[in-house]
Order: structure tokens, then sequence, then C-alpha cells
């Protein structure tokens, strides 16, 4: 079918104007991602106003009355950002977040000068956004439970660095001295406490599923929460890290499980790895939900739970129940993960 030169031009300019619609539309967004529930603005770091600036006094100026902070914050990333070519003719050290110091100094007035103190979490985390945002790891921040619950970057991170060292367990089997003598001592990131700790802090519930006989090595300091969950928000469900589904995180450690196979078995497809398993710890071997992997396995392949056969085959008559042979599946289906060679999983 032809289409004549009126309904060309109609159809340009139709798409022309929702682009021009969807311009507007996101000038209006970005202009109200910086307030809080409240309408209040929050303050961003003047990063871009020249150093020159009368009403910026320098880092040097702040230590006289905050000499603590000013030492802990002059040892982080944060105070050697004048060192960076990239930040060079811009605002660095104290001013940087809490904005022009001249008349708080000259004043003493504590209104003078951004305070986080006084933010809410929201307007806090819209200051840190302004710099580090624009890489994938924060920027669904916005979208990510945290936000949502009020959680901001202060309550987890110290801006002025923590007053530690950078203590690391002592082994990946057991838990470590360093980490029995300092359970609370943080590793990186200017976090204040170590990530596991901090963590648990508000998801206490965990702590007791690491603590069961079967369970990834968390609080022995051989994994941190962060290697499968992103704290600053995903697409995924429990902010799984990686955007191509719940088990990445799964398969970048075990990665003999990932396929693909010839044969797949559908629940690890469709459903995943928790399907089977419960990911931080349990009192089964190999973290399985249940004590005994044919009650795993009937609960698909089972004349109750599937009585047409269409989800999964049932098992054969002759797998009796009450021989010792049969109570074990995987014995026999050892590649239940995925086969090359047999559609019944056979070794």
């Amino acid at each position: 079918m032809a289409f004549s030169t009126r309904q060309i031009k109609l159809t340009l300019l139709g798409l022309f104007s929702i682009l021009i619609l969807v311009w507007f539309a996101a000038g209006t967004l970005s202009e109200t991602a910086g307030k809080t529930n409240d309408g209040e603005t929050a303050a961003a770091p003047p990063a871009t106003v020249p150093a020159a600036d009368d009403n910026y006094v320098g880092s040097e100026t702040c230590a006289a009355c905050h000499e603590a902070q000013f030492k802990s914050f002059d040892a982080t990333k944060h105070g050697e950002l004048h060192n960076l070519s990239s930040w060079k003719g811009k605002v660095v050290g104290c001013e940087s977040c809490h904005g022009p110091g001249k008349a708080h100094s000259e004043e003493g007035d504590p209104t003078k000068i951004i305070s986080f103190k006084r933010m809410n979490s929201k307007a806090a985390s819209e200051a840190c956004l302004t710099c580090h945002a624009g890489k994938e790891n924060h920027n669904n921040f916005r979208r990510g439970e945290h936000w949502r619950n009020n959680i901001g970057c202060t309550d987890c991170h110290s801006p002025h660095g923590t007053n530690h060292g950078d203590f690391k367990p002592a082994s990946i089997t057991f838990v470590g001295e360093v980490a029995k003598q300092n359970p609370d001592k943080a590793t990186n990131l200017m976090l204040r406490q170590s990530e596991p700790q901090l963590c648990m802090s508000c998801h206490n519930e965990t702590k007791s599923q690491f603590t069961k006989p079967f369970h990834h090595k968390v609080l022995e300091g051989a994994m941190n929460c962060s290697d499968c969950h992103n704290p600053h928000g995903g697409y995924e469900q429990k902010q799984v890290k990686l955007a191509v589904g719940a088990d990445a995180a799964c398969v970048k450690c075990h990665a003999n499980k990932q396929g693909p196979f010839v044969y797949e078995h559908a629940p690890l497809k469709v459903e995943g790895c928790a399907t089977c398993h419960t990911p931080h710890g349990a009192s089964n071997s190999k973290m399985l939900k249940r004590p005994q992997v044919r009650q795993l396995c009937l609960e698909c392949h089972s004349s109750i739970t599937n009585p047409s056969d269409d989800l999964a085959p049932n098992a054969p008559s002759f797998h009796n129940q009450a021989t010792v042979r049969y109570l074990e599946c995987t014995v026999c289906h050892a590649a239940i993960h995925g086969s090359n060679t047999n559609k019944d999983f056979f070794r």
C-alpha cells in the first residue's frame, strides 16, 4: 500500500510532537527529582563553581574549628579530590558538599552553612547523587527499597571517613580473629560498620540464617551482602545484582550450573535456584529447602501434585519409596541442573 506525501508529512509531524512532549516531561522530572517529600529542594554540592569565588574560604579555614572532622576527612577519597585533574577549577574539600563557608566562618551562625544533620534522608542523598550518579551501581537508587523506606546514603556511609583501619578477617572457613575481636569494623567504601554487620542491623532476620549449619560464608568474611545484592537499587526482586535475571548472582560463582544444556531442567530456567535452595542458609545440606532430596523432587514429579503429567513426568511406578535405593533421586539423576547427554539427567 503506497503512502501519499501528505500522509508521510502528517506522520513525521506526529512523531516530532511526541518527542517534544517527552523532552518537556523529562525536564519536569529532573526539576522535581531534587525535591524532598516536603517540597524542600535538596542541597546540591557546588562542584562546578570556580574555587576562586570569594564566598569559598577553603578547608583549612574549616579545620580551625572542626579539626577532628578535617583530619578524618583529609585521608579519604573525598579529601583527595584536589589531586585529580578532572576536578581542577572546581570546589573541593568541605565546601564541595557544605557549600560556601565565608558567612558561616565569619558569623559562626550554623544556619549559614549546609548541614546534613538538618536534612531528611532523601535530601542528603540527592546531594550525594549530584556527584555519584551516572554509574550503573548508583543510577537506580531512587527506585530502590532503601530510597522508598527513607534510608539515605549517610545512614550507611560516613562522608568524613571512619576512625578505624582497614580490617579483614583472617579465614574464609572459620571466623577469623580480626572478625571476632572487631565485629563492627568497616572494610571499605567509608561504611560506618563492616558490611554484614551494617546490613544486619536492619535485616536482622538474615543473621539467624547465616548461622545455620549450611550457609554462604558471609559472617566469616569470605563474601559480602553486596556480592549478590545491590544496596543502591536495581530492577530485580530483593535488589539482586545484574539486570539479567535473579540467578545471575548465583551463576557468577556456580558457573557450572548455568548451562546452556542440551536438556534443561525446567524449574531452574523458569523459577530459578531459589526453587530448591535457600540462599542465605539452611539446616539442610547444600542449603536445600527440604531435608531429603526426594521431598523436593516429589513436589513436582508426583501424581498428587501433577495428576495429568503435563507439567512434569510422574515418578515411574517401580520407584518404590519404601526401598532404600529410590530414596535419593540424585544418586541416578546426578546432572539435575541440566545435562548434555541424557534427557533424564543421568550421569
